[in-house]
């Protein structure tokens, strides 16, 4: 075990499953609202920057400085940020995408898909998600790790080719449905997706990124969207083909999604991510999720952002810090970061509290 590691080296030895000298702490996604409020109590400033302006992925050029900001104030051991669609508004709150998507945006730039490019077989005669990828869209990306700087870990986020397919089909349920009633269709959307996944990996590359994350629910908190069967059939094979081509490329991958990850979780292992997010706490134990994938991928998450970072107190987050580090930090191939993503509901008082807690429980000198 290395003394002292940066940043950087702490993330990619805690993704290889080794151990480094501390936890490492990051988070995917840190919502506009919260990086504002936290960018505020870590400066002793106030922020002047209207809320909610920008969609998920396109956010403005001081909400990205602000999360600079954040990011090194506090610190954490990562940067994270999604490429960009280019959504722009058509009327009132609907936004449609490069790709042909349409939106509806909540009030914090979250888009939910209501109506998609691909009704049918036919309409993928000549459709090509590649042609329309470029740099612009990691222009944020890249800004925050130039500005940032390598000694930390970056990470990276695109679609699940699965969230790409629905998002195309505008909506998940219509996808299912193929599920059952067009699989051609379905095989042929998931190929469309990875081609431009492969791509966006390529370019991610480029502009400095360490790690992918392939964001995009497969699992409620009962069981799997679709059937193990359906993903093995229709999911799988995609994913073990972006899974090469990011180890063959020197970076690594971490697969996002809510949920059971259990009915499906030795096929993630079989497909190789480096690391799985989120270990949701309302349908997965950290301890039991650690012991079966030990030495296998390297999890990350797990701090609860749906009731205790938004209703609890600074000493009950820094106790659960304590306990999830004290269960799952053993041996390496743990990196603290919420359930999902600090979102408009968390406290930041909260979020600074876990931040201090790993700092505090964190190094490997204490952990047994």
């Amino acid at each position: 075990m290395a003394t002292t590691m940066n940043s950087k080296e702490r993330i990619l030895t805690a993704l290889r499953c080794q151990v480094p000298d501390r936890v490492p702490i990051m988070e995917i996604w840190i919502n506009e609202p919260i990086i504002i409020k936290l960018a505020e109590l870590l400066t002793g400033q106030e922020v002047d920057v209207e809320v909610g302006a920008e969609t998920v992925g396109d956010e403005s050029q001081r909400i990205v400085d602000l999360y600079c900001t954040v990011v090194e104030e506090l610190p954490l051991d990562a940067t994270s940020y999604i490429i960009s669609t280019h959504r722009e508004v058509i009327d009132g709150d609907r936004v449609r995408d490069k790709f042909g998507t349409i939106y509806k945006t909540s009030e914090h730039g979250e888009p939910f898909p209501i109506q998609g490019p691909i009704q049918s077989r036919s309409d993928l005669k000549g459709f090509d998600m590649v042609s329309k990828l470029g740099d612009d869209d990691f222009a944020r990306a890249r800004y925050v790790i130039e500005k940032v700087g390598h000694s930390k870990a970056h990470f990276v986020m695109i679609p699940d080719p699965f969230k790409i397919s629905w998002r195309l089909r505008g909506g998940m349920q219509h996808l299912l449905m193929d599920y059952a009633l067009d699989p051609p269709l379905v095989h042929d959307l998931a190929r469309v997706a990875t081609d431009y996944y492969i791509a966006a990996v390529d370019i991610a590359k480029q502009v400095g990124a360490d790690i992918v994350v392939m964001n995009g629910d497969l699992a409620g908190e009962e069981t799997t969207l679709m059937s193990p069967d359906n993903y093995r059939e229709y999911i799988k094979p995609y994913h073990a083909e972006i899974v090469q081509h990011v180890h063959d490329e020197g970076l690594l991958i971490v697969k996002h999604t809510d949920g059971n990850m259990w009915p499906i979780l030795d096929d993630f292992l079989e497909v190789g991510f480096d690391g799985l997010h989120p270990i949701q706490p309302q349908c997965m134990d950290i301890g039991e999720t650690k012991q079966y994938v030990a030495g296998k991928a390297c999890l990350l998450g797990n701090i609860d952002c749906r009731n205790l970072l938004v209703y609890g107190t600074e000493d009950e987050v820094e106790q659960a810090v304590k306990e999830t580090i004290a269960v799952a930090g053993p041996g390496g191939g743990y990196i603290v970061a919420s359930s999902n993503s600090i979102h408009p509901g968390v406290k930041p008082e909260n979020y600074i509290a876990m931040v201090n807690a790993t700092y505090k429980y964190g190094s490997y000198a204490d952990i047994s």
